[in-house]
C-alpha cells in the first residue's frame, strides 16, 4: 500500500533529521525526494537546514522542477532538484534519491582516489562498484550530466568530484542506508591508514562474497569477471596512501598482500621500515659522537 503525502512528508523530515545528526550536511547543504507519481516528485527545501525540517517546508514539484502548488511557508524547491530528475528519469524503478556532503566519503571525492573494491563485505554487498564522477558545477545541468554516464541498473551509489556523494534506492529509508554504509567504509578505510596495513580480499574470496550477494536478489556484474581481475583494478590509487611507490604498487590478487611490481616480496611493513630508520639513527649518532670526541 502506497504512503498517503502527509506521511511521505513526515518521513523525509525524519530522514532529514538523521542525515544531520550524523553530520552528513552542515549548514543547509543537501537535499533529498521522494516519487510520488511519474509527474510528481517531493523534494527538501533550497535555504534550510536538514536537521530543522517540518512537512509544511516539503515541496511538490512536477517532472521539470517546478512547483505545482504553493507552499504554505513560501519555501523554493532545492536548486540540485536537476539532478533527482536525471535519476529518476534513467532509473524507473527509484523512487527516493539523497544527496548529501558525507565527510569521510566527500574526502574520497575531493582526492579523486576511487574506493577500493575488495575490502569490506558489507560495502560490497549493499553497495557494490561506487564510481566517482568528475567535478561538475552545482545547480547547472552539468551535474546531473556528469553523473548519468555512470548509472546502470546495479547503481545505488555515486561520488561527485569535490562535491559529495548521491544515493538512490526504491524507497528513501534504503537510499539512507546507503548513505550511512557510504561513509562508514569511507571511515574504515581512513582508519586503516591509521593502522598502517590493509587486507584485500583473494579473487575466490570475493568471487564467493558476489555469489552470496547474488543469493540474496543483488545481481552484480563483476561476478562474470571477478576471475579475470576486473574487481579491485583500481586500488592503486589507494594502497599507494600507505607509502609504497605509486608506480610499483601492485596488489596480489591471490593473497591481497600489497607488493611491488617486478617482486614477489611484500611491500616494506611498518616494524620494518622503523627497525631501518632506528637503524640509520644509530648511525649518524655514532658518527656525530666520533666527531665530537676528535674535537
Amino acid at each position: 500500500m502506497e504512503k498517503p503525502i502527509w506521511q511521505l512528508k513526515k518521513d523525509m523530515c525524519e530522514i532529514g533529521k538523521n542525515i544531520w545528526m550524523r553530520q552528513y550536511c552542515a549548514g543547509n547543504e543537501g537535499n533529498h525526494s521522494v516519487k510520488v507519481s511519474d509527474d510528481r516528485f517531493l523534494v527538501t527545501p533550497t535555504g534550510i537546514s536538514k536537521g530543522f525540517l517540518t512537512p509544511d517546508d516539503i515541496c511538490l514539484v512536477d517532472g521539470k522542477g517546478d512547483l505545482v502548488e504553493p507552499n504554505s511557508k513560501g519555501r523554493r524547491p532545492s536548486s540540485e532538484i536537476k539532478v533527482h530528475l536525471a535519476i529518476y528519469r534513467v532509473r524507473k524503478d527509484v523512487n527516493a534519491v539523497i544527496h548529501s556532503h558525507p565527510p569521510h566519503a566527500t574526502a574520497f571525492a575531493i582526492a579523486g582516489i576511487p574506493l577500493p573494491e575488495g575490502v569490506h563485505p558489507e560495502a560490497e554487498v549493499f553497495l557494490g562498484k561506487v564510481k566517482t564522477a568528475k567535478f561538475a558545477m552545482p545547480s547547472t545541468e552539468d551535474l546531473p550530466n556528469s553523473l548519468l554516464p555512470l548509472i546502470n541498473e546495479q547503481t545505488n551509489t555515486l561520488l561527485m568530484g569535490n562535491h559529495g556523494s548521491v544515493s538512490f534506492s526504491f524507497d528513501l529509508t534504503d537510499a539512507y542506508y546507503k548513505l550511512e554504509i557510504l561513509d562508514a567504509y569511507c571511515r574504515i578505510l581512513l582508519l586503516t591508514k591509521q593502522v598502517g596495513k590493509i587486507n584485500i580480499l583473494s579473487q575466490s574470496d570475493m568471487q564467493g562474497l558476489l555469489k552470496v550477494k547474488e543469493s540474496f536478489g543483488l545481481p552484480d556484474e563483476r561476478l562474470a569477471c571477478v576471475d579475470e581481475g576486473c574487481v579491485g583494478s583500481e586500488n592503486n590509487q589507494f594502497l599507494t596512501t600507505f607509502g609504497v611507490e605509486p608506480a610499483t604498487a601492485v596488489c596480489d590478487g591471490d593473497s591481497g598482500n600489497v607488493v611491488s611490481r617486478g617482486s614477489d616480496k611484500p611491500a616494506m611493513q611498518n616494524d620494518e621500515m622503523e627497525a631501518l630508520v632506528q637503524a640509520i639513527t644509530t648511525q649518524i649518532m655514532k658518527s656525530l659522537e666520533q666527531k665530537t670526541v676528535g674535537q
